[in-house]
């Protein structure tokens, strides 16, 4: 078992494994991402979130621009209100939206008002771009609020998610959506450091360098899109995208096990070491047993690793700041930071 991950009887009946943070914390495995893309409203959502709390999750990533935090914060209500299941027992992620990161306790007050917390487990900066409002835009669009990054301004946010600890509206601060070289500017200056860097990871897009950068630094890698995000919107596809779930080598190792491809992909994610966060309305049962039934193979996993074809599905393309700009300028593909 990895060194960084444990099993715990308590609120735990499927002994879903969990990652211990570089503070000694424990955090569930697997989580259930809320954000619903354009296919889901807030309502069905929230269903998908009560259902799986009664099934065993108890680890529920949020965000405020998802717009269900409201919808989120009744099923959490509902799913303590007997006593059975205590707060404590329960970890639960937000983020900081773009347009806020010059105001970050305002809006992890108001994520914790429409949650029903007191605090949060985790606290993430969504994205390292400040300045965006975000449109209704397909890939090839440009917003004209669209700023880089910038280390001086991304730490002036840091600074206020750290004072987020010191006031205990949050228990631990982390990052989204951010490379090696941002990642490495903020391990230098920051005075809290990082607990998590959630992150695009699936079969066909594994970020080797990213991800081992990660658990060197002792930052648990949380990954979105674990199975190759099927339902996201249609303005983030593209032509070369790729299905991780019609691969033929995740399709034999399904069905040499009897399970989904979508199974396979969790199983994987856990083996491997990061936390997967899928949505799901229906699913979501199996996608649990998936992460509690163990890792695949040593041979199944390096098959796995051998279809990693390098293809990010969510480009950020929007946040680009420039005309005519590639949207891998987001992601530092020299190995450093582009500049304005």
């Amino acid at each position: 078992m990895n060194r960084r991950m444990q099993t715990s009887e308590e609120a735990n009946p499927l002994r879903i494994p969990y990652r211990v943070l570089n503070t000694g914390a424990k955090i569930p495995a697997i989580g259930l991402g809320t954000f619903g893309s354009d296919r889901f409203s807030p309502d069905q959502v929230a269903r998908a979130v009560r259902g799986a709390i009664a099934c065993g999750y108890r680890h529920i990533d949020c965000a405020s621009v998802y717009g269900n935090e409201i919808q989120i914060g009744q099923a959490l209500r509902e799913a303590l209100a007997d006593g059975t299941l205590k707060r404590e027992q329960l970890w639960i992620t937000s983020k900081v939206w773009n347009d806020m990161h010059s105001r970050v306790a305002q809006a992890c007050r108001k994520s914790l008002q429409d949650l029903g917390l007191e605090y949060l487990d985790l606290y993430l900066v969504h994205w390292p771009f400040p300045n965006f409002h975000p449109p209704q835009c397909d890939v090839t669009s440009r917003s004209p609020d669209a700023r880089p990054y910038l280390h001086e301004d991304y730490m002036k946010t840091w600074r206020q998610m750290e004072a987020l600890v010191q006031e205990g509206l949050v228990r631990h601060i982390g990052t989204s959506n951010m490379t090696i070289p941002k990642l490495t500017l903020l391990l230098r200056d920051a005075a809290v450091r990082p607990v998590c860097n959630e992150m695009e990871l699936h079969p066909h897009f594994q970020q080797p360098q990213l991800f081992q950068f990660c658990l060197d630094n002792e930052i648990v890698p949380i990954g979105y899109c674990p199975l190759g995000s099927p339902a996201r919107p249609e303005r983030d596809r593209t032509e070369e995208d790729t299905v991780d779930l019609e691969d033929p080598v995740i399709v034999r190792i399904a069905e040499r096990h009897g399970i989904s491809p979508a199974a396979v992909c969790i199983r994987w994610a856990i083996g491997r070491g990061q936390i997967p966060i899928p949505f799901s309305l229906h699913h979501y049962r199996e996608n649990l047993l998936a992460a509690a039934a163990g890792p695949l193979s040593d041979e199944e996993m390096e098959q796995i690793r051998r279809i990693d074809k390098n293809c990010r599905l969510i480009k950020g393309q929007v946040f680009l700041w420039k005309e005519n700009q590639s949207w891998e300028d987001l992601w530092d593909p020299n190995g450093q930071i582009t500049p304005p």
